[in-house]
């Protein structure tokens, strides 16, 4: 073995030895320390909780001074409130004491007046009861001197009384009705007057046929066509005579329905422009004007019903408008004459105090059923109130329109308006226009009935034929039979005579007594 290897084992064998000593006293020297430092972690949390103990206990000693200087706060607080309280119930008390002592000096004056009161009562009484006895006397004096009692005394008075205000009364009424007829004559002249003079329409129109001028005469054999086939074709598909005659240059078309008549006349006026005239053509130019003439009565309904101001109409009443622009009354144009009373009617609404546009609307719409008279039964009266009431028209204007010929009563001012405004339209000058012998032969008429009966001496159509005025003798027409026979006139009159409006049968009694002073 070499030296260096002992070495080596002793090194090694010194290390093993010394290993676990210094092992040793590293750990008692750890254990020291830490035993060091857990001993000055106690004194620091013994230092600390110390401190907190103290903390505290300074808190509690100033909480507590706090809470004690609160309460005595509050319970100063509460006194000052309750003397407050008490001074203001004192104040209350003495008020109270004090109008209960004046309470007490009321009562006292108030029973020393119901005692003077009951004593003047008593007084009272005492001469009432004189007066009476006194009266009492009077009365026996009276009846005495008189000869009657006092009710027999009361009754003459009050039968004195009573026929002297019977007179008074009765001067009083006649003055007023005799007053209020005067006005209302006079108010229902100016209402009509003013309003005729600010309604201005167009006068009387011709539209009874349809006549349609021709470039040539060359032009008729076109529309005749071979064997009359064309002008068949026409009258077949417009359902109008064609009469075509020696009237130079000119076709005239006849047909009861002015619609249709009005459908042909545009139907001839466009073939006759195009030129090409067979049966094809006529349908296709027939079918166009239809549509034409359709299409011009909608828009001649809406334009009358906005000229007169009267809205939300049923789309079928204003193509029913429409079609009386083709309808004629003794030559007055239908459709201006529904404008015309409409126009007439609201201003004699303005001036009654009346709704003027339910009135326009009963004027506008009172000869509807003049549009489809040709193609319903019935009078136009009746055919218009069913239109009315089919497209849910007010009662005011259903009756107005069943009313302005006097067929019915009428149930408002509106109604009467109406029978009013038609008179007025269809009777001013120039509205419709009759040829002289039919005029003079319709007055002669008149005369002749008037004449025919029992009692009349003579009788005169005046007013144009709007009134017949019979004179009738005294000794055979008495009073009574007066209303009878103007009845008996007016009745053979509506069922002989055709006119316009109304007409007035004035009958008229008269006796004269002459003598003579010598």
């Amino acid at each position: 073995m070499t030296p260096t290897v002992i070495v080596l084992a002793v090194l090694v064998v010194l290390l093993i030895i010394a290993l676990p000593i210094t092992w040793k006293a590293a750990v008692q020297k750890k254990s020291k320390e830490d035993a060091e430092k857990i001993g000055s972690a106690e004194e620091k949390a013994r230092s600390i909780i110390d401190d907190a103990i103290k903390t505290a206990e300074a808190k509690k000693r100033e909480s507590l001074l706090e809470v004690k200087e609160q309460s005595l706060a509050a319970k100063n607080e509460v006194d000052r409130e309750i003397k407050e309280r008490r001074a203001e119930i004192s104040k209350q008390e003495r008020r109270i004491q004090s109008k209960e002592d004046t309470l007490d000096r009321k009562m006292d004056a108030m029973e020393k007046k119901e005692a003077e009161y009951a004593a003047k009562e008593a007084e009272l009484k005492k001469k009432q009861k004189k007066i009476d006895e006194l009266h009492d006397e009077e009365v026996k004096e009276l009846e005495k001197i008189s000869g009657m009692t006092s009710d027999e005394a009361k009754e003459f008075l009050l039968k004195t009384v009573q026929d002297d205000v019977k007179i008074d009364v009765a001067k009083m009424y006649r003055e007023l009705v005799e007053q209020a007829k005067n006005d209302a004559d006079k108010k229902a002249k100016e209402i009509v007057v003013n309003s005729i003079q600010r309604c201005a329409v167009d006068h009387v129109a011709e539209s009874t046929i349809s006549v349609v001028q021709l470039p040539s005469d060359e032009m008729k054999g076109r529309i005749i066509g071979r064997e009359g086939r064309n002008i068949r074709t026409i009258e077949t598909m417009t359902g109008v005579d064609l009469i075509i005659d020696d009237t130079p240059e000119a076709v005239v078309l006849s047909g009861f329905d002015p619609v249709r008549r009005e459908i042909a006349r545009i139907a001839l006026e466009k073939l006759i422009v195009d030129g090409r005239i067979h049966p094809a053509r006529i349908e296709e130019m027939v079918e166009k004007a239809r549509k034409e003439v359709e299409t011009k009565i909608r828009e001649d309904g809406e334009q009358a019903a906005f000229e007169v101001g009267v809205h939300n109409l049923h789309p079928e009443l204003i193509k029913l408008l429409g079609r009386m622009r083709f309808r004629t009354s003794y030559g007055q144009n239908a459709l201006k004459h529904s404008i015309e009373v409409a126009e007439l009617t609201g201003l004699m609404a303005g001036e009654c105090g009346c709704d003027v546009r339910l009135a326009k609307r009963a004027g506008l719409l009172h000869d509807i059923g003049k549009s489809i008279d040709h193609e319903v039964e019935g009078s136009h009266i009746q055919i218009g109130a069913d239109l009315c009431r089919k497209y849910k028209e007010s009662p005011v204007v259903i009756n107005s329109v069943e009313s302005h010929h006097g067929d019915t009563e009428p149930t408002s001012m509106i109604a009467c308006l109406v029978q009013a405004a038609d008179a007025i339209s269809a009777a001013r000058p120039g509205a419709r226009r009759e040829t002289l012998d039919t005029y003079t032969n319709r007055l002669k008429q008149l005369e002749d009935i008037a004449n025919n009966f029992k009692g009349v001496e003579k009788s005169f159509a005046i007013q144009a034929g709007r009134e017949v005025r019979v004179m009738v003798i005294p000794e055979q027409v008495n009073d009574a039979n007066m209303v009878l026979l103007a009845r008996d006139i007016s009745k053979q009159i509506e069922s002989e005579l055709e006119y316009p409006g109304q007409i007035k049968v004035n009958v008229i009694r008269e006796s004269r007594v002459v003598d003579y002073a010598k």
